[in-house]
C-alpha cells in the first residue's frame, strides 16, 4: 500500500511492516561567519610578522629576536585561529529519515539523538544579525531529554520545515505500523485434492 500518486513530491511511503533504510536527508555545520575573527587573526598576525621580522624596533631588538616573534606568531595563531576552526568543524548535525543527531567535540565525542517517531517541539530563534545572514538556532524538545539546540543553522526556514515534515511521516508511520494487520506465514500450500 503506497500513498496516493496526486501529491507530487513526497515519496511513496512503504507497505506497512516493511523494512525502510535510514537514510541522510542533511548534515549541517553552524555558519561559517563564527569564523570571521579567526580570521582577522590570521591576517593581522601574518601582516605584523611580515612587517617586524628583521625590522623590530630598537627597543625590543636589545632583547627580542626574530624567533620569538615566530614564536608568539605561532601561539596566537593556534589560539585564535586553529582552535576555533577545530571547534566549528567538530560540531555537525546530521537529520535522517529516522532522528536527528548531534556531534561534537574536539578530543572527546558526545554524541545526542532525537528521534522523530517520539515527536518533539521545534523552537526557532533569530536574532538581527542571524537574520540577514539566514541563519537561527533551532531548539529540539521532547519533554523528557534535554533539549537539543542546533546553533546558527544556514537556512533554518528550511530546516524547520524539514524537522516539521520528518516528525509528521514518522509518527504517522509508526502508529500505521502499530495498527498493521499481522501477515502470517500460511506455510506450504496443502496437497490438492485427489492426488
Amino acid at each position: 500500500m503506497t500513498q496516493p500518486t496526486a501529491y507530487t513530491g513526497r515519496p511513496a511511503t512503504p507497505a506497512p511492516g516493511a523494512v525502510v533504510p535510514e537514510r541522510r536527508i542533511a548534515r549541517v555545520r553552524g555558519h561559517a561567519r563564527r569564523l570571521f575573527w579567526s580570521a582577522l587573526v590570521v591576517i593581522a598576525v601574518a601582516g605584523g610578522v611580515g612587517y617586524f621580522t628583521g625590522n623590530l624596533p630598537a627597543q625590543f631588538s636589545a632583547w627580542a629576536e626574530d624567533w620569538m616573534l615566530w614564536a608568539t606568531a605561532g601561539a596566537l595563531i593556534l589560539l585564535f585561529a586553529i582552535v576555533p576552526y577545530l571547534r566549528w568543524l567538530s560540531r555537525t548535525y546530521t537529520v535522517t529519515t529516522r532522528r536527528v543527531i548531534a556531534r561534537s567535540g574536539v578530543f572527546g565525542r558526545h554524541r545526542f539523538e532525537l528521534s522523530h517517531a517520539r515527536g518533539y517541539t521545534i523552537g526557532e530563534r533569530r536574532g538581527p544579525i542571524q537574520r540577514l545572514w539566514g541563519t537561527g538556532t533551532l531548539t529540539l524538545s521532547n519533554g523528557v531529554d534535554e533539549p537539543l539546540r542546533m546553533v546558527d543553522i544556514p537556512s533554518v526556514r528550511l530546516m524547520h520545515e524539514v524537522l516539521a515534515d520528518q516528525v509528521e511521516v514518522n509518527q504517522i508511520l509508526a502508529h500505521r505500523d502499530s495498527h498493521a494487520i499481522p501477515i502470517i506465514d500460511p506455510g506450504p500450500p496443502p496437497p490438492l485434492p485427489g492426488r
